[in-house]
């Protein structure tokens, strides 16, 4: 809020453009923290008038880096940004149910199961508990959170850091305790899919899918249809890497067509 607020500004009132985008660096990072708020509150925290922050809203929405829907901005995926956690767990939500409902019937009792910092998961790791007993490995806190209190579930959560925007860790030191084990399955999503890669708009998550894709015997990738229309920066893998792909029933068919060309089993949830 400080660093906002202490930004100089002519004896007009009126941003220097250097100002301003120092200010709309702050305002995405203040909205990616929660997913959501509201226009008053970002005039608070940026100490400028309603008005000013509708003119910054446009330029980030210009740029998709933000979402403004009645009086609400919330933090909308881009190439080099990713959504929010909360932001993404308010997201199609019917269709991460159907996939969830589909990757439940590929877990067994007994086996060992390694989870990203995907949404999709969270809808997942409240269907495990009729699959325990389990061990869920996991960078990614909703997912830890949803099953810490299920007795027959081990949960093991990684090091590292923890960025808030995903509530997630990540760094050398998670990459590290993924390395050093061997799941039964990966369940794992990506934020776009193009050209038969998966792509995510950060380089440290990842780094964190590829270390999880080498440390587990059955690939699962599951994504929604907005995958396919999206693009990001860093390409995590080829999409062939996986063993199975769990997709919408709705999905577009020259996607499931390019899909089906790159080899894995397609489930259609």
């Amino acid at each position: 809020m400080g660093a906002a607020r202490k930004q100089s500004r002519s004896a007009r009132g009126r941003s220097s453009d250097a100002d301003r985008r120092a200010r709309h660096d702050a305002i995405v990072n203040f909205i990616s923290e929660t997913g959501g708020r509201t226009v008053e509150e970002i005039s608070i925290f940026a100490g400028v008038s309603p008005m000013t922050v509708y003119r910054d809203i446009n330029d980030l929405q210009t740029n998709g880096l933000l979402h403004l829907e009645r009086g609400v901005v919330t933090a909308a995926a881009s190439t080099l940004h990713e959504a929010s956690s909360r932001y993404r767990l308010t997201r199609d939500t019917a269709a991460k149910e159907r996939l969830a409902a589909a990757a439940i019937g590929l877990v067994e009792p007994g086996q060992s199961i390694m989870m990203d910092d995907s949404t999709t998961g969270v809808f997942l790791a409240r269907l495990l508990p009729s699959r325990a007993p389990l061990t869920v490995v996991t960078n990614f806190h909703p997912v830890a959170l949803a099953l810490v209190e299920e007795p027959q579930i081990q949960v093991i959560v990684t090091g590292g850091e923890h960025q808030t925007w995903a509530d997630a860790l990540f760094g050398s030191l998670t990459t590290t305790a993924i390395r050093s084990m061997r799941a039964d399955i990966l369940f794992m999503s990506s934020s776009a899919i193009t050209d038969g890669y998966c792509f995510h708009p950060t380089q440290e998550p990842a780094e964190v899918k590829r270390a999880m894709i080498a440390s587990s015997r059955l690939r699962v990738l599951y994504v929604d249809n907005s995958k396919f229309t999206r693009t990001a920066l860093h390409q995590v893998c080829p999409v062939s890497e996986f063993d199975i792909v769990i997709v919408d029933k709705t999905l577009e068919k020259q996607h499931l067509a390019q899909l089906k060309e790159l080899g894995p089993k397609i489930i259609r949830a």
